[in-house]
């Protein structure tokens, strides 16, 4: 019977004792992303290349023979602003890969006294991660109303989300590029206003 007793007694401290212990840290699992090209990089070679097609694919040019309207005809041309505006959507999650650096070791994207150097860039991104993650997802929501526009095949609709996207990709760039910018003279020295491309200059490296 004392021996049963005992046993028990024993069992129950070695449940006490193994709750009380600390738990054993799960180490952090490495991410499988491995990032190369920077952020200027990927505006340069995958957000600009698609998003000015889709910007300059409804305008209206007016000359001295009249008016013109320009904007997709056909098919295969709504094909092809579809292509971009899925890339779009997706270039937004390869902008929050951590570990992605602002520029090339060496590139200096500052080509206009408003803006940041890529360390101060990359410096403020990194103290205000959500806030850039917020932006880029602002890209993709973006990104994703030009693609329902493109399915409708809605012109005018299309010409309407460009401006939310050129909005998301400005309010990005003016934290965290050139927050100092005393708008509007830098701004649309920079390039930056509605129906331009976002990226005429900061993307350039010099």
């Amino acid at each position: 019977m004392k021996r049963k007793i005992s046993a028990s007694i024993l069992a129950t401290l070695l449940v006490g004792v193994a709750a009380c212990s600390p738990k054993a840290e799960v180490p952090k699992s490495e991410s499988p992303f491995k990032p190369s090209a920077s952020l200027q990089e990927l505006m340069v070679s995958v957000i600009d290349p698609n998003v000015d097609p889709i910007w300059n694919a409804v305008s209206t040019i007016s000359t001295k023979e009249g008016t013109e309207e320009k904007q997709p005809q056909s098919d295969d041309e709504w094909k092809v602003l579809r292509n971009h505006a899925i890339t779009l959507i997706e270039v937004s999650n390869l902008l929050v890969i951590e570990g992605r650096p602002v520029a090339a070791t060496g590139v200096n994207t500052s080509t206009h006294a408003v803006e940041l150097s890529p360390q101060e860039v990359q410096k403020t991104i990194d103290g205000n991660r959500g806030d850039f993650i917020k932006h880029a997802h602002a890209l993709q929501e973006g990104a994703k109303l030009m693609l329902a526009a493109i399915d409708a095949k809605n012109p005018e609709e299309l010409a309407r989300v460009g401006g939310i996207v050129d909005h998301a990709c400005e309010q990005c760039h003016s934290q965290f590029w050139y927050p100092n910018d005393k708008r509007p003279t830098a701004s649309l020295d920079l390039g930056l206003q509605s129906g331009n491309s976002l990226y005429l200059k900061i993307r350039s490296a010099s």
